[in-house]
């Protein structure tokens, strides 16, 4: 029983994960927007995921660079470091200005990526989890089965 239980909640997760794929996109668009807007110095850790994903992606900004052109930390600083294409080429002067920027940036923006990114994994994902349903739906089947053998014999044993 336990384990069709945990195959169920395993399933209905999957699904969904699926009919609700578009609003976790919004979601995700929306919350990454916000980490934007609220990027500082002080290095949180809304600041310091945008700061990663920045780097590991080669991205910058939601859709492109110029999205930090309507943040308050441009203003102050430009665009953040962890935009440059290269640390040592990289000054806050050229940071400030945006067709400096461009040529010394990543323009690509972070949500298109991260987006291909995930749904580019999602298939090895998907498979993982189809074997791990099939160890579980052997699991049930095998369980049934002893517990078939278990009520046939029992009334023979002296």
């Amino acid at each position: 029983m336990l384990l069709s239980l945990i195959f169920l909640i395993v399933l209905v997760a999957a699904v969904v994960g699926f009919v609700f794929r578009h609003e976790i996109k919004t979601n995700f668009e929306s919350n990454l927007n916000l980490a934007l807007r609220d990027y500082n110095v002080t290095a949180d850790r809304h600041s310091e995921a945008v700061d990663t994903i920045q780097r590991t992606l080669h991205c910058c900004g939601v859709q492109n660079y110029s999205d930090w052109e309507r943040t308050e930390y441009f203003t102050q600083r430009g665009i953040p470091r962890s935009c440059c294409k290269s640390q040592d080429d990289c000054s806050e002067e050229d940071l400030k200005d945006p067709s400096k920027a461009k040529l010394k940036v990543f323009v690509d923006g972070c949500f298109f990526l991260v987006t291909s990114t995930m749904e580019s994994k999602m298939s090895v994902v998907a498979g993982i989890s189809f074997g791990i349903a099939c160890f579980q739906l052997v699991g049930i089947i095998l369980a049934c089965c002893l517990s078939q053998y278990i009520t046939n014999n029992q009334y023979e044993m002296v």
